[in-house]
């Protein structure tokens, strides 16, 4: 049997097992338990009086604070999610994968994971440390120095084989159990009293001495408020999970929030802050009624955390496998099975059993917490900032019944980055840099799925109608001071000549926008529409190429005349209209002249700017030389002209290349005009040397066009004027003047523009 048909085999067997019925069909509670257990769970007892006595009452407040600026916009984002899609196994993983795609559901899962099962070894580190009272008794009678990992490792180990044999309806049963075990925990902590040696009042800033930073203790507490989406991971196995998932959720964020707020003040009043540092003696059991008890919540509450870790976990890293994210696709396979009616992940627990167990052995619960921080840190901002994006996009497939809004998701995205940073900017750097390589491989191996492209193509939607309606309804025009280019050009031959395509591509290159129109003749027909969907895909593989950023369309139309008046029409960028039209014809070829000369005479009778390039073979040479010919009726046309070679110039392509100004003018005014020119081009701070500004002067008006041929035959481009009567009383004559000029731009302004 091939490997394609047993995967399908798998698949429907998958299929007919949800077609059964919801896992174990939990509620709401089960959600609740599990999130409010692990976070009232091994920080709670173990570090958080560490917390209050490092950093005092004020600081443990804003550790609080701090830590919910980025859960509770985290579980109003997951919840946000669950809402908005069919749930099932898989948990986070699956709910954000199933609204994004796998390529950015992947990324985010392989991180997520990553999280979950680490922290099931960082429970069960904390899981011994209930037991350190009893070392020294053991120590005794076996005659040997304890160690924490000699119960941490066995332990976990236990629990996997529990799991295993009983799967998670087990682990929902000792939820219950816990959850009475903590109440009776902290029940016994808030009646006690700190006897003698307590305080006499309440401190905001009392701390010991030489206290460690803030951003330390904030990563070794985090991973207390990391449990509000442990029970998210039980989605599979819910009954309504679009109903449990967000009301158990921000129960549990909401519920233990306000407990750690109260810890926070019983400790400072009654425990001195040195007492609360010192991370040997479990504060909590001194101060609580009956110390046994705190240690029994200890352990109750760690080992229903790593419980629940060893739960959720494996069902992230199977329904990763059964999205094929996996690299290998043998490893997928196996990982994605699942045993029995309600689909255990056998092989997934046991490959998080081998990960916890590394961790395990580490034995060090500060060091843990600090790479769980992290690892949550950079999951919970991807939720949040892809619940951002998803929202400003606009989709309109998009409808979760819970929404969050999307200022608390960003609130919580750039706290999850902040505070990455603050407390360990290399393991930050590097965690984002995973994600990255992570995301370009799915991308690469998912080509055509949905990715953050198509998120970001939302985003760029949304930004740009906004900001066209509101530069459109702020009625405020381009000043002549302000202008830029926003061309138009249309061509019939974009494979044969490339010359009007990269000098449009160059003019747009930093300074302007431009669309590049291929023109189809003929009726608009199936056939004609297929046709310039072809050609358009061309013009976008030829602006890839080049890097050209230019807008490429196609357009039908039945002549020439026609296709330029649509165009005309067009909108431009962020509501600024297009103000020039760039034609263009070959020198050789004449049979294209009558229709760039009564196009040139349309756009400039409706104010448009009108350039019109007469190309060659020559391509403009080693783009290295740029000529500019001002005549006595450039007076209008000159600011345009000079400032189009600016910015051709301005392109990596024309980086050596240099501007020279030919001022042709009558004798008697030569002098005058070329001072003139001179005073514009420093108002102007144009990078043009005085030396490269020449007069030419003239008696007789035939002599223009063999200065002309005399002096720029060799200049890559060649910028000549174009009045309104050259255009009027038919240019083509002019347009095909000066024989021994190769690539001219014979340029008509009609707007008044200035370089000043």
């Amino acid at each position: 049997m091939s490997a394609q048909s047993s995967r399908s085999q798998q698949s429907s067997r998958r299929s007919a097992n949800k077609s059964a019925g919801r896992g174990h069909g939990f509620g709401v509670a089960p959600v609740f338990l599990a999130a409010i257990s692990t976070i009232l769970g091994a920080v709670m007892f173990l570090r958080f009086g560490y917390a209050v006595g490092h950093v005092g009452l004020l600081g443990a407040l804003g550790i609080i604070a701090l830590g919910h600026l980025v859960t509770i916009p985290t579980a109003m984002a997951v919840s946000e999610i669950a809402t908005n899609r069919r749930v099932e196994g898989g948990g986070e993983y699956y709910i954000i994968s199933r609204s994004f795609g796998t390529t950015i559901g992947g990324t985010i899962g392989v991180s997520l994971y990553l999280s979950q099962a680490i922290s099931a070894a960082f429970y069960m580190i904390a899981f011994a440390e209930a037991f350190k009272p009893l070392f020294p008794w053991i120590e005794q009678a076996a005659g040997f120095a304890m160690d924490p990992r000699y119960l941490s490792a066995p332990a976990t180990v236990l629990l996997l084989a529990l799991i295993l044999t009983r799967g998670a309806a087990l682990g929902v049963k000792a939820l219950w159990v816990v959850s009475v075990v903590l109440a009776l925990s902290l029940a016994a902590f808030f009646a006690g009293s700190g006897g003698e040696g307590a305080p006499t009042s309440i401190s905001l800033t009392d701390t010991v001495e030489d206290p460690g930073g803030f951003a330390l203790v904030f990563a070794i507490c985090f991973p207390a408020f990391t449990g509000m989406t442990a029970g998210v991971g039980l989605s599979g196995d819910l009954r309504d999970p679009r109903h449990s998932i967000p009301l158990g959720t921000m129960a549990a964020t909401l519920a233990g929030m306000a407990i750690y707020v109260l810890i926070a003040f019983k400790l400072a009043a009654n425990a001195m802050p040195a007492d609360l540092a010192n991370t040997n003696e479990l504060i909590m059991a001194r101060v609580s009624i009956w110390p046994p008890m705190i240690l029994i919540g200890l352990g109750a509450a760690t080992l229903s955390s790593a419980l629940g870790s060893v739960m959720v976990a494996p069902r992230t890293l199977q329904a990763l496998a059964r999205d094929r994210v996996l690299p290998f696709g043998k490893l997928n396979d196996k990982v994605a099975e699942g045993r029995g009616a309600a689909d255990e992940p056998v092989a997934a627990t046991m490959a998080t059993g081998a990960l916890a167990m590394m961790f395990v052995l580490a034995g060090d619960v500060d060091f843990v917490a600090q790479i769980i921080s992290m690892f949550f840190m950079v999951t919970y901002g991807a939720i949040c900032s892809i619940s951002f994006l998803e929202y400003f996009a606009g989709n309109p497939s998009y409808r979760p019944t819970f929404r969050s809004r999307w200022y608390v998701s960003v609130l919580g995205a750039l706290m999850c980055f902040l505070l990455m940073f603050q407390m360990q900017p290399i393991y930050a750097a590097l965690s984002l840099a995973v994600m990255v390589v992570i995301y370009q491989g799915l991308r690469y191996s998912r080509k055509g799925e949905r990715d953050l492209t198509a998120i970001l193509q939302g985003v760029m939607f949304q930004l740009t109608r906004r900001l066209h309606i509101a530069v459109q309804q702020s009625r405020s025009g381009t000043r002549v001071r302000d202008w830029r280019p926003s061309f138009v050009a249309v061509t019939r031959s974009s494979g044969e000549r490339i010359g009007q395509f990269d000098l449009l591509r160059w003019i747009c290159h930093r300074h302007g926008f431009g669309q590049y129109i291929q023109y189809v003749e003929g009726e608009l027909t199936i056939e004609s529409e297929v046709q310039g969907r072809l050609q358009k895909e061309q013009l976008i593989a030829q602006g890839e190429a080049s890097g050209a950023g230019l807008l490429v369309d196609t357009l039908v139309a039945p002549t020439y005349q026609l296709a330029l008046t649509e165009l005309l029409q067009r909108p431009g960028v962020s509501g600024m209209p297009n103000n020039s039209v760039l034609f263009e014809f070959p020198k050789d070829e004449t049979n294209e002249i009558d229709e760039v000369q009564h196009g040139a005479e349309l756009v400039s009778s409706l104010g448009y700017n009108a350039c019109v390039l007469r190309s060659s073979d020559f391509r403009f040479g080693y783009r290295r030389s740029i000529h500019i010919w001002l005549a006595k009726d450039d007076l209008t046309n000159a600011p345009l002209m000079i400032l189009l070679a600016y910015i051709i110039s301005g392109h990596p392509d024309w980086k050596d290349a240099s501007i020279s100004i030919f001022a042709s003018y009558p004798t008697q005014s030569a002098a005058q005009e070329l001072d003139k020119l001179q005073e514009m081009i420093r108002e102007g701070r144009l990078p043009i040397p005085s030396n490269r500004v020449i007069s030419v002067p003239y008696d007789d008006e035939s002599s223009f066009e063999k200065a002309v041929n005399r002096h720029s035959p060799a200049a890559d481009l060649v910028i000549l004027g174009l009045s309104y009567e050259e255009i009027l009383k038919n240019c083509s004559s002019e347009l095909t003047a000066y024989a021994s000029v190769r690539d001219a731009l014979f340029v008509h302004a009609s707007e008044q523009i200035s370089i000043s």
